[in-house]
């Protein structure tokens, strides 16, 4: 896919605030028609297979809090990939069991790595006890991370794992558009 059509999908990311750890809905969303049209609009200029457009549509509609709309299409699509964005939707909810249940399914995701790397650079050295939690021995690991999306009280720790969640979408994103 040309980097001018991946760069048009990830400004569907640009909203003021990553999303809430939870469901939302937050500010600066837009309604779920709208991103379906501006989806369409890009994805019919490129060459991914209908499976991999649904998942980015499911992703997209994650990330502006449109939980129901991403679940309906992401539990449809029997792979790896969708189970990915099933987890994530699940996290979000929040059912940490059943998010849990779904990143076992993933397996070891492509996307792990990059993720992993990303947040160690994020988390400066990789030695902060959030790093070791997360990204244990440099490989992430998605079921402790639905541990401290479920259990973060403090605001800064809250912030950091909302800024994690939008590299765990920017890193997914990525390997949707490029088969």
């Amino acid at each position: 896919m040309s980097e001018q059509i991946v760069t048009q999908i990830k400004q569907l990311l640009a909203t003021a605030e990553p999303p809430e750890l939870g469901p939302g809905p937050r500010d600066g969303v837009l309604p779920e028609a709208e991103l379906n049209s501006r989806l369409a609009a890009v994805l019919g200029k490129c060459r991914l297979s209908s499976t991999r457009q649904q998942l980015v549509r499911a992703l997209i509609l994650l990330w502006h809090d449109h939980l129901d709309a991403s679940h309906t299409i992401s539990q449809g699509i029997e792979n790896a990939d969708g189970s990915f964005v099933h987890a994530i939707m699940h996290r979000r909810e929040p059912d940490a069991w059943n998010s849990k249940y779904w990143w076992r399914r993933v397996g070891n995701h492509a996307a792990f790595t990059e993720t992993g790397t990303r947040v160690c650079k994020l988390l400066g050295d990789g030695k902060s006890d959030l790093a070791r939690q997360l990204v244990p021995g440099g490989h992430w690991d998605p079921s402790a991370f639905v541990d401290a999306c479920d259990s973060a009280k403090d605001e800064a720790v809250i912030r950091t794992l909302r800024e994690i969640q939008r590299i765990e979408t920017e890193v997914l994103l990525e390997h949707f558009c490029h088969e």
